[in-house]
């Protein structure tokens, strides 16, 4: 009997400079070191049946990823939980498992949103910051190009602000869209900002789905 499992989790440390496709095989390499029974795909080239909600960025941190997998056998979630967290190499934390329905849809067409934490080395005062991401958030339109195609970038910022603030940096919380015609960057936002050339960190903190149908 099948069963799928969710694993919430973290990225932290140099697994941040990991490609998607190379996370992947680490998730893989794990899960068969926890001895966790996955389902494989039929055919020549059989692959295991995993899938990550929504890749990140090359750099980003993260502290609430989901990646799904599908076991050929029941496994208590606590135990794959216990079981990942002896192996899982340094900056990949397991925060917890659950179990989830066969039949529920792709985490990938699920995804809607997706909550970040930018830390900027701020070369302004926080307060001229805080004005520019009211203009920001007041403007009706922020036509921008991406891969020299035309876009609006307003609609793509669902919340925007300022969460922190020192001399040495500040700190944006954003919730931008995350569908797959419809996808908000920070590195973007930042742009719009007049904040692009300064150095910057950013921490994905969450994902946000629609429900099921």
């Amino acid at each position: 009997m099948k069963q799928r499992l969710r694993i919430t989790y973290g990225v932290t440390g140099p697994l941040r400079y990991v490609s998607h496709l190379d996370q992947m095989q680490v998730w893989e390499r794990t899960a068969r070191r926890a001895c966790i029974p996955l389902a494989y795909s039929a055919g020549f080239n059989p692959r295991p049946q995993m899938q990550i909600a929504a890749a990140l960025p090359v750099g980003f941190a993260a502290e609430a990823e989901w990646l799904d997998v599908w076991l050929v056998e029941p496994l208590h979630p606590q135990a794959a939980c216990d079981a990942l967290r002896q192996v899982v190499p340094a900056g990949l934390p397991v925060v917890c498992v659950e179990e989830v329905a066969l039949d529920e849809p792709p985490l990938q067409t699920r995804v809607c949103a997706a909550h970040y934490a930018v830390s900027v080395a701020n070369p302004l005062p926080a307060a001229d910051v805080e004005q520019r991401v009211a203009a920001l958030l007041a403007a009706d339109t922020l036509p921008r190009a991406r891969r020299g195609r035309a876009y609006d970038l307003r609609p793509l910022i669902e919340q925007l602000s300022v969460t922190d603030a020192s001399p040495e940096r500040v700190v944006l919380e954003m919730r931008l869209a995350a569908r797959p015609s419809a996808t908000g960057r920070p590195e973007e936002v930042l742009s719009a900002l007049g904040l692009a050339d300064s150095f910057f960190a950013v921490t994905r903190k969450a994902l946000f789905v629609e429900a099921c149908p």
